[in-house]
């Protein structure tokens, strides 16, 4: 059997995500490879009257590139929909992201979402959580709050070569065990100097669209 195109996939994912775009809606933009098909879908779609904030200056940047508006997310206290990718989807919907160390903010974009559409390739569906569980951390008193982690939870390890997060932020990876990750991602916000994890629970989670082959699997 041929090796799926997980281009492709992300491609047709992120266009049936634009379908559900219409004229006049506050619509948060995630970041990241599927986000980046999305980009060209909805700008083609010519859709009125968008609001639209955006989770990363890359993200930023070329929606503007698109023609399409995007704005601080400063003004805005809800939006019709938010659409983002992910790293890793499990059968209960829980998700992993943050591979671009965004995740802060997408999950800030996420929540404050009516409905948080999800677009991912078929190489993201997972059996399970498992590490690596992304990070963003203080730069005040890192090496304690890795020690912390450390002791506390499992191995982490700074993210080589990683810029900071869009706020700054040190971005690292846990690669400690993941029994359940509702009681993980409990644990690591209790962490002095963790600002945000990568684990977004499923009652945040609203369509996950994932493109199989040549068609796009509604979960």
């Amino acid at each position: 059997m041929s090796e799926p195109n997980l281009d492709a996939e992300k491609k047709i994912a992120a266009e049936a995500a634009a379908e559900l775009v219409s004229d006049g809606m506050k619509v948060g933009l995630g970041t990241g490879s599927t986000v980046a098909h999305l980009l060209p879908a909805l700008a083609a779609r010519g859709v009125k009257d968008l609001r639209c904030v955006a989770t990363s200056v890359a993200t930023e940047d070329r929606a503007r590139e698109l023609g399409i508006a995007v704005e601080d997310f400063d003004k805005l206290d809800r939006l019709d929909i938010a659409i983002d990718g992910a790293d890793q989807i499990a059968p209960d919907r829980w998700l992993v992201k943050g591979g671009g160390g965004a995740h802060t903010r997408e999950k800030i974009v996420a929540a404050t979402a009516e409905e948080f559409v999800v677009i991912a390739d078929s190489s993201k569906a997972v059996d399970k959580i498992t590490a690596p569980i992304p990070l963003e951390l203080s730069r005040f008193g890192i090496a304690s709050t890795l020690a912390r982690i450390t002791a506390e939870l499992g191995e982490v390890e700074l993210r080589a070569d990683a810029p900071r997060s869009p706020d700054d932020g040190v971005i690292a990876d846990f690669h400690g065990k993941v029994h359940q990750p509702g009681e993980l991602a409990a644990r690591l916000s209790l962490l002095p100097g963790v600002i945000d994890h990568g684990l977004f629970p499923s009652g945040m989670v609203g369509p996950v669209l994932i493109g199989r082959g040549d068609s796009v699997e509604r979960v």
